[in-house]
């Protein structure tokens, strides 16, 4: 039958070397290396490498040279354990191009390939042998149904091959139906078993195939193409050593041919139609080859820009990391100065005007604060209840006189009478509170309220368990930490100022997710923006970006306006306080809030 071009690159022989050595500095142009018959005898040997993997045979040799003996592109010698390879099948790549020894080479040359996996498809399963005596005719309608048989037999045990067989047909076939050695109806048919033969293994789709099997019908008639057809099916159910079933089929085969051929009309230009209607079937078979084959490209390509998309976005989360913890360990200093966006210390605008001490008022709240997060973070004891067949546990006595029953029926007691509960205490959640306040000039009646409420969410916390942690930072365009990350109780409360310009909401998110941890769960997190949140488009843009990364983590945000024409933080929970008074209490709410929903 046909046969297949494969690709592989030798090495130059010494007479190549030579020559590139004598006309080296010579100023012609590199010898090329020759082909010649030998050159492909290392083809030859790594294609019977490969064969052992599609065949499963190791007795085989392949030979592989310019022309073969039996005129085939390619064909499968039984008697003499040869598969017999044409090397113009590799057209126009050269021995020295060619490894078929390297997994993956063989898609550089598909035809090629597809051709080679046919052999190795008969190599593996055209085992059986032709009887002394047996008549050439029906031999030669064994071998027809032989080989679309050969080829399903191989998609079993190796289906990715379909593509590289799909390929194989436009080689093989083609040339079997421009020039037949069949005439008539035995050339209509042996075209009906060589296309739909294999459009019935899966070779082929039905929809590609449609032409020929209109023609064939037309020529040969609907009865005889579906007796031909319920043959070469049941050939393809044949064992590979049944020689006697296979020369049965071939045999019922001719006689089909026989009874009908004297009633049907011949069309004088039979061989044209054929070639016409295989020559349709083998471009839309080419054609779904390259749309798959584009598909596919676009997969990879869809898959590798996403792969590369996630790369850089871990780096970009990476790099980020890296930068807020720098900004935390700069604004989070123990002398309390302001720092600039870089992280070194400000030469001006540090709003935090003293400290003093707490009023009676804000002890009290912080008092109830505690007391609120408390009960907030207690869970109730889980119970985990277990059945077993011996002690420990409390004998059921319903289970107990089952598991006697079952023992005196003879059966496997499965009952088991003993049930023991365990019980379990879950640790309390900490808590972790940031709070952003925004010191430009329009959040002056903030500061006061604001400071309060830092001191007693800071107190509360550290009195209701020693896990939790709370921070406060003033922005403008610098930053400067009002309370940190600790876990001792602030004794006094920090006063500050609003008086400066623009906003760095980004960098005081970064450095309070950081220090407090915002993004890991397990805690009861929140963040508190105190905003009018009049910023310009790359402030909003830079703090909706990480306000949006602390909300997909968990962390709740809640963003704290004072006047009715604040603006919106996309993301936040928007509460309005038309009195700067009630910031401390709405804070503590929301933290209450937020260790409650910890699971």
């Amino acid at each position: 039958m046909s046969a297949h071009h494969h690709v592989q690159s030798p090495a130059t022989t010494p007479d190549d070397d030579a020559d590139l050595a004598r006309w080296d500095d010579d100023g012609a142009p590199p010898a090329q290396p020759r082909s010649s018959p030998d050159a492909w005898l290392r083809v030859g040997a790594e294609l019977g490498d490969r064969l052992v993997d599609l065949s499963g045979r190791q007795d085989l040799l392949v030979t592989c040279r310019p022309g073969t003996r039996s005129g085939a592109p390619a064909a499968f010698f039984p008697t003499l354990g040869e598969v017999e390879f044409d090397a113009d099948l590799f057209a126009p790549l050269k021995p020295h191009e060619i490894h078929p020894r390297i997994v993956g080479d063989e898609e550089r040359y598909p035809a090629a390939w597809g051709v080679f996996v046919h052999e190795a498809a008969h190599a593996a399963h055209s085992v059986w042998t032709e009887p002394a005596g047996a008549n050439p005719r029906v031999v030669e309608a064994a071998l027809l149904l032989e080989e679309s048989r050969v080829e399903g037999a191989h998609l079993i045990t190796r289906p990715t091959d379909r593509t590289y067989l799909r390929t194989s047909a436009r080689t093989l076939v083609m040339p079997d139906i421009t020039h037949p050695t069949l005439q008539g109806i035995e050339h209509a048919a042996a075209v009906a078993a060589l296309i739909l033969g294999r459009r019935d293994v899966g070779i082929l789709d039905a929809g590609e195939t449609r032409a020929v099997a209109d023609l064939c019908e037309k020529v040969l008639g609907a009865n005889l193409l579906a007796t031909l057809t319920r043959i070469w099916t049941a050939a393809h159910q044949c064992a590979d050593h049944d020689a006697t079933t296979m020369l049965a089929h071939a045999q019922e085969w001719c006689d089909a041919l026989d009874t009908a051929a004297p009633a049907l009309p011949v069309p004088e230009n039979l061989t044209d139609l054929l070639s016409g209607a295989v020559g349709v079937v083998m471009d839309s078979t080419a054609a779904t080859d390259a749309a798959d084959l584009a598909a596919q490209a676009a997969a990879t390509n869809a898959i590798a820009a996403q792969s590369k998309a996630q790369a850089q976005d871990r780096a970009q989360r990476a790099s980020q990391r890296r930068k807020a913890a720098a900004t935390a360990k700069s604004v989070f200093n123990a002398h309390g100065t302001t720092v600039t966006p870089d992280g070194t210390p400000a030469p001006y605008g540090n709003p935090v005007t003293g400290t003093r001490r707490p009023t009676a008022a804000e002890q009290s709240a912080a008092a109830r604060l505690s007391r609120a997060l408390r009960a907030a973070a207690y869970r109730e004891r889980t119970e985990e209840r277990t059945t077993s067949p011996t002690p420990p546990g409390r004998l059921n006595m319903r289970a107990a006189l089952a598991r006697d029953a079952q023992r005196a029926a003879g059966s496997v007691p499965t009952a088991e009478p003993f049930t023991h509960t365990r019980r379990r205490n879950t640790p309390t959640p900490p808590l972790r509170v940031g709070i952003a306040v925004d010191v430009s000039g329009s959040m002056r009646a903030a500061c006061k309220p604001v400071a309060s409420a830092a001191w007693i969410v800071a107190r509360a916390a550290a009195l209701t368990d020693p896990d939790s942690l709370t921070a406060t930072i003033a922005y403008d365009r610098h930053l400067t930490a009002l309370t940190r990350p600790t876990h001792r109780a602030p004794e006094r409360v920090t006063t500050f100022d609003a008086n400066g310009g623009h906003h760095n909401l980004g960098d005081a998110i970064d450095a309070l997710d950081h220090g407090l941890e915002l993004s890991r769960p397990g805690a009861g997190r929140l963040l508190v923006i105190v905003t009018d949140a009049h910023y310009g488009s790359d402030e909003t843009a830079q703090a909706v970006t990480r306000v949006k990364q602390l909300t997909t983590a968990g962390c709740a945000v809640l963003q704290l306006t004072l006047t009715a024409k604040s603006q919106h933080l996309p993301g936040t929970t928007l509460l309005h306080l038309p009195q700067p008074s009630s910031a401390p209490v709405a804070i503590a709410t929301a933290a209450t809030d937020a260790i409650r929903r910890t699971r």
